[in-house]
């Protein structure tokens, strides 16, 4: 069973903010959003920042690659210009900081763990030690509901989470599902698949929740595309467009 929120706001606002910001965490909440998706990635100094690329330039001014600069020095940095003249000076988030906003603020949240190169196992122990710690009452109280999920693409970084944190839920991410999908979660514990929803159709839909695993799809931004999914049994999926497909959607 799914006990988590069905529609999540990608990024945070989704088309309407710029990605892994406060303001696309307010973009995303006055939509009506609580529940969103969000990338994190180390800094050279080991601290976790919210950060899709590992490179700088495309949502972030600078040059460069994150792990060649320290936490401090990304927040400083702009990563709202891009997107525009209303975000400028739009900061990048401290990971603890931005969690605990959204704690506060009754947002709940898929972590996607988004390692550097190189930098898998680190990054996965990391953001489940202190993912783990900022929740630590609900996980003691039993209240999963409330806990994020760490999702990944990378099978060490959430190995790694497992180790640093094995009472934290996981899941796997897979682009495309092969015939190894089922043999990775489990080896993982994971809870659910998070597969692009491009190429899924409904027979593999259906041999997924057939295992009891969780069913998790991006990103979906049409709305006619949104209902064949759940009509299919998927259990919940982000989009890019919340102006389009509401919390409530589903």
């Amino acid at each position: 069973m799914w006990p988590y929120p069905r529609i999540l706001a990608h990024r945070g606002g989704g088309t309407l903010a710029p990605e892994n910001t406060y303001a696309g965490l307010r973009c995303g909440m006055q939509a009506g959003f609580r529940a969103i998706e969000f990338d994190v990635m180390l800094a050279r100094d080991g601290v976790p920042v919210l950060m899709h690329d590992p490179g700088l330039g495309r949502t972030v001014k600078g040059s460069g690659s994150v792990f060649e600069h320290d936490a401090g020095d990304l927040v400083a940095m702009d990563a709202g210009a891009w997107f525009g003249p209303a975000f400028v000076g739009e900061p990048v988030p401290l990971f603890t900081e931005f969690a605990r906003r959204c704690r506060e603020q009754g947002v709940w949240m898929n972590i996607e763990i988004k390692p550097a190169p190189g930098f898998e196992a680190e990054t996965g122990a990391v953001v489940a030690a202190l993912a783990a710690d900022l929740f630590a009452a609900e996980l003691a109280a039993g209240d999963m509901a409330r806990v994020p999920l760490l999702s990944s693409f990378s099978d060490v970084a959430l190995a790694s989470a497992r180790l640093a944190a094995p009472q934290l839920p996981r899941a796997c991410l897979i682009s495309a599902l092969g015939p190894d999908w089922e043999l990775r979660a489990r080896a993982l514990d994971a809870v659910a698949i998070h597969t692009n929803h491009q190429h899924l159709g409904p027979q593999m839909a259906r041999a997924v929740k057939e295992t009891g695993l969780g069913l998790f799809c991006y990103t979906v931004n049409d709305p006619g595309r949104a209902r064949t999914l759940l009509d299919w049994g998927v259990d919940a999926f982000c989009t890019d467009r919340i102006d389009l497909i509401g919390p409530d959607f589903a």
